[in-house]
């Protein structure tokens, strides 16, 4: 989002996050402003956990208000992770507008304690807006993915990862969590897949779960057809996807996002323990419009997952009806939306000042 607000000519935009973390690393490679203030989450089961967090967060709301005063921005944008609770209180404190964006069906902890006081909160599904303080300051937005996501083209996905422009491809992968479970039921399901005429799998496995799949599928890799491709990591995943005919994916709101930006049809598998659950929410709502089967992790131990593959598989009918319906869902203007909240939250507060 970031880099968006850069290409829409915001050439000042900071970049607030924790230490340590990724987009420490990632940011400045960007070539946006990074600065880092301290900020951790708590324990729900251990309610001690609780306590020192309140004094920590008591800290990062002192360290986030020492920033805004010496940066003086024009508005505060918060996505929800950490650090956006106490840069959000630092905000209501010096008066600067806040905005919101909430990619999940349930808002997290931050983004609800915070729609009390934000100017406006784009929202990804109209199911959150009534967990918001304020209803009426929500605008459906959807959730903005990158720029090389909206580009990417099926004919030159299936070129970079050297794959049959002809085959049914399959793309699984299980995200930075929740891989293991989804790698181990693709292992078990391969007979049956490796069957299907004119299929072809790729398969992202995570950096940690790699060795052991490499070995578990060895025959699939050493086969002279290339039915079965497996890779570490794929760091141009609009490509990937973009190439895929199915997507088999963990239900995270990234992931998603991309999915119904280039419009797939997509069997989910949503991560049993995130948050409030709000994965499955997540899926459901993407199932409900037409664009995906959702498969609950509970049941990869048995024919679901397999069964839902090779339906679409078999169904080229069924597989384009969806991914019309994902292409529907897809909101590729949801960057542009998103810096509409954030221009018009600055217009307003200047408007104010000069009334």
């Amino acid at each position: 989002m970031a880099s968006l607000l850069v290409e829409n000519g915001h050439d000042d935009v900071l970049f607030v996050g924790t230490p340590d973390s990724l987009e420490s690393r990632l940011v400045p490679e960007a070539g946006v402003a990074f600065r880092a203030v301290s900020s951790r989450g708590f324990d729900r089961g251990n309610p001690l956990t609780l306590v020192t967090s309140g004094f920590r967060v008591l800290a990062s709301v002192a360290s986030a208000w020492r920033l805004l005063r010496s940066y003086r921005p024009d508005v505060v944008v918060g996505f929800g992770g950490y650090v956006s609770l106490p840069i959000g209180i630092a905000a209501v404190l010096t008066r600067t507008p806040l905005v919101l964006h909430e990619q999940n069906s349930v808002p997290g902890l931050a983004n609800k304690l915070l729609s009390r006081w934000a100017s406006a909160v784009g929202v990804t599904y109209e199911n959150s807006v009534k967990h918001l303080k304020r209803a009426d300051r929500a605008t459906l937005t959807g959730n903005p993915v990158r720029a090389e996501i909206l580009a990417a083209d099926r004919a030159e996905g299936r070129k970079a990862l050297s794959l049959d422009p002809d085959a049914t491809v399959v793309l699984v992968f299980g995200g930075s969590r929740g891989a293991r479970h989804l790698n181990e039921a693709l292992a078990r399901m391969w007979p049956r897949l490796s069957s299907l005429t004119g299929l072809q799998v790729v398969h992202v496995t995570g950096t940690i779960d790699a060795a052991s799949v490499a070995e578990v599928m060895s025959a699939a890799l050493e086969d002279p057809s290339r039915t079965y491709r497996m890779h570490e990591y794929i760091s141009a995943m609009g490509e990937a996807i973009a190439a895929a005919d199915v997507v088999v994916a963990r239900a995270g709101a990234t992931s998603i996002a991309e999915i119904t930006a280039i419009g797939r049809a997509a069997v989910l598998v949503p991560y049993p323990y995130a948050t409030d659950d709000h994965q499955t929410l997540n899926a459901r709502a993407v199932s409900a419009g037409g664009a995906a089967i959702v498969v609950p992790d509970d049941q990869l131990d048995g024919d679901a997952l397999e069964s839902a593959i090779v339906g679409l598989v078999r169904d080229p009918v069924k597989r384009e009806t969806m991914a019309q319906a994902s292409a529907s869902l897809g909101r590729r203007d949801a960057g542009a939306r998103v810096v509409d909240l954030i221009r018009s939250a600055a217009a307003l507060d200047g408007s104010r000042e000069h009334s």
